[in-house]
């Protein structure tokens, strides 16, 4: 469900930068998408990568993993128990924003450059 809200919000964020496009300056559009790309890397990657420690450090206990784990890494939810996803959690959906806004961001500037070209 989570990620679904996901989705839909990345939609309409597309969406509404799309619009925004339109109605700002091309170079103020690739500049506010640059900002918010940035905002995406800065929160996604370092949270992305504390939740493979994370869910590595709680797995590896219970089960020997597969070298390609963190190619995955969602595939493995299954295996944990709810008292063990809940420190997990969190960092799985700040990464996954960051994720979002890393995307929109990159959208909203690939928008403003194509739309001032």
């Amino acid at each position: 469900m989570t990620e679904i809200l996901l989705v839909l919000g990345a939609l309409v964020a597309v969406g509404a930068l799309g619009f925004l496009t339109t109605v700002l300056t091309p170079a103020l559009m690739t500049e506010l998408g640059l900002w918010i790309l940035l905002g995406g890397l800065v929160t996604g990657v370092p949270a992305g990568l504390w939740y493979h420690v994370v869910l590595y450090r709680t797995l590896a206990r219970k089960m020997p993993l597969p070298s390609y784990w963190w190619l995955a890494p969602v595939a493995l939810h299954p295996h944990l128990a709810p008292h063990e996803y809940a420190p997990i959690k969190p960092w799985f959906m700040l990464g996954a924003l960051g994720f979002t806004l890393s995307l929109v961001g990159g959208i909203a500037a690939i928008a403003g450059v194509l739309v001032g070209s």
